[in-house]
């Protein structure tokens, strides 16, 4: 059974969008806002998302944008912004389809069943270091052929960083995905989780070689 996370904050949408995936056999989650969509996401798995635009806190293309940075989980775009602006950017932010309201049913279920194809093709990476092995599609990380033991949140600064792995993410991005937007400044606490998985996962934590930090910016995964 598929889940479909539907974010909308028209409540008559939300609930009849529920009801004929509900009824075809989906799981569903629903969301009113973006940072809830974000949070969602991070905390329930799923196998794909229907995203309205016009949000309240945040706008549809960012939440697309911050999704993107840490999953490939397909995006249905359903808005009533008609321009091929509108479009275009969602599209170059990472959505995989736009559908515009109104809508009929058959045809966002059609293309429903598309994004689900799409995704099942895409494997979910496997990231190997000298020192440890991150696997993104089952959620475990090894060392030198033992599993290694993480907390959710150690989990997910790992999987962000692994997944952006090479680039810079910065503190913020790191503290508004994993705690929320009211934590963006409390960088203390990444000091104490990446010494906790570089006691984890660094041959020495003193010197870490994976899990490096870009002074006042924020922290850089190196194969």
């Amino acid at each position: 059974m598929a889940a479909v996370l539907i974010v909308d904050d028209e409540v008559q949408i939300l609930r009849a969008l529920q009801i004929n995936l509900n009824a075809r056999g989906y799981s569903t989650l629903t969301a009113f806002t973006g940072q809830s969509a974000l949070d969602q996401a991070a905390e329930h798995p799923v196998d794909v998302i229907i995203l309205d635009l016009g949000l309240p806190d945040l706008d549809g293309v960012e939440v697309i944008r911050r999704l993107r940075r840490w999953s490939e989980v397909p995006i249905v775009v359903l808005s009533a912004r008609h321009g091929s602006d509108d479009k275009i950017q969602a599209l170059d932010a990472g959505a995989d389809d736009y559908v515009t309201k109104p809508f009929g049913m058959d045809e966002l279920l059609a293309r429903l069943r598309a994004a689900l194809r799409r995704g099942t093709t895409a494997d979910a990476p496997i990231v190997e270091t000298e020192s440890f092995t991150v696997n993104l599609a089952t959620k475990q990380v090894t060392r030198r052929g033992m599993t290694v033991s993480l907390t959710p949140t150690e989990w997910n600064i790992l999987e962000l960083l692994a997944r952006n792995r090479g680039a810079l993410v910065t503190h913020e991005e790191l503290l508004t995905t994993v705690w929320g937007p009211a934590y963006a400044n409390e960088t203390s606490y990444l000091r104490v989780y990446l010494a906790q998985l570089r006691r984890k996962l660094e041959t020495d934590p003193a010197n870490p070689r994976h899990l490096l930090t870009e002074t006042g910016l924020g922290y850089r995964f190196k194969e």
